[in-house]
């Protein structure tokens, strides 16, 4: 993800998230933190074949410790894989980072994403009360351990004609 890409982001996320979209400000912190040698931020966009922006994800690093932030797949390509292709390429970012422990939360309501989660090895661990706000919507806290040299956890999928970018 560009600091160019940051207007189709947010058209998606405030379509997707309505309640609780990230903000312009939120976006440009996060890539001001994923450029340079001293990196700990790793933010992807897959385009389709028409340049349009489906999907988006991001990952935080602090030490041995990864956070996935974000991961967004629009309406009309749910379904087909895209998510997990984020996931993947987050996963080896992680590696990337050094990270042996990955974690997430996510919407106690938002079954699928749980599913591919769990899919990829990530364990429920805790609830975060209310977190999602103004709705009120508690969280589901995952998180997945790898060995420090097991490489990248996780399943595989994917979906032609959507290139992800980082």
């Amino acid at each position: 993800m560009r600091w160019w890409d940051i207007d189709q982001v947010l058209e998606l996320e405030k379509g997707l998230f309505p309640e609780d979209a990230w903000s312009r400000g939120m976006f440009w912190s996060e890539l001001a933190h994923a450029r340079g040698s001293e990196a700990t931020r790793r933010y992807l966009v897959a385009e389709s074949p028409e340049a349009r922006i489906v999907g988006y994800a991001g990952l935080a690093s602090a030490g041995e410790l990864a956070d996935v932030q974000t991961i967004a797949v629009a309406h009309d390509h749910q379904g087909t894989g895209l998510g997990a292709r984020l996931l993947t390429e987050l996963l080896r970012a992680a590696t990337a980072f050094e990270c042996h422990e990955v974690m997430l939360e996510c919407r106690v309501d938002n079954v699928r994403a749980q599913k591919l989660y769990e899919r990829f090895g990530f364990e429920p661990i805790g609830f975060r009360r209310g977190y999602y706000q103004p709705g009120n919507v508690d969280a589901l806290v995952m998180r997945l351990t790898t060995a420090p040299d097991s490489g990248t956890a996780g399943g595989s999928s994917s979906e032609q004609g959507t290139e992800i970018n980082g």
